[in-house]
C-alpha cells in the first residue's frame, strides 16, 4: 500500500489562495481604471467646448469692433428696424421675391 493519505493537497489550495488574491488585485484595478477613462473622456470633451467658446469669442469680438464704426452700426439699427428721429419708417407689403411677404 502507499503511504499517502487522501487529504488536502496543500500545492492545490496555495494554487487556489494565490488565483483568489490575483483576482482580487485585478478587481481593485477595475475601478480606479475606469474613473480614469471616464475623466480622460470628459478631459477631451471639455477641451473641444473651450475650443468652441474660444471660436466665439474671437468673433464676438470681430463683430464688435465692426460695430465700432459709425457707418456699420447704422447698417445694423436699420436692420433692427430704427429710424433717425425725424425720419418716418415705412413697411412694404406684398413686393415679388419674398421680401415683405408675410
Amino acid at each position: 500500500m502507499s503511504s499517502r493519505r487522501p487529504g488536502i493537497r496543500l500545492d492545490r489550495v496555495s494554487r487556489v489562495a494565490l488565483l483568489l488574491v490575483l483576482v482580487g488585485l485585478a478587481a481593485l484595478y477595475v475601478g480606479p481604471a475606469r474613473s480614469y477613462i471616464d475623466t480622460r473622456g470628459e478631459a477631451a470633451q471639455r477641451s473641444a467646448h473651450v475650443a468652441e467658446l474660444k471660436r466665439e469669442n474671437a468673433a464676438l469680438k470681430a463683430r464688435k469692433r465692426a460695430l465700432e464704426t459709425p457707418s456699420e452700426l447704422e447698417l445694423e439699427a436699420r436692420r433692427l428696424g430704427m429710424v433717425r428721429p425725424g425720419e418716418r419708417a415705412y413697411v412694404l407689403r406684398g413686393l415679388p421675391g419674398g421680401a415683405g411677404d408675410e
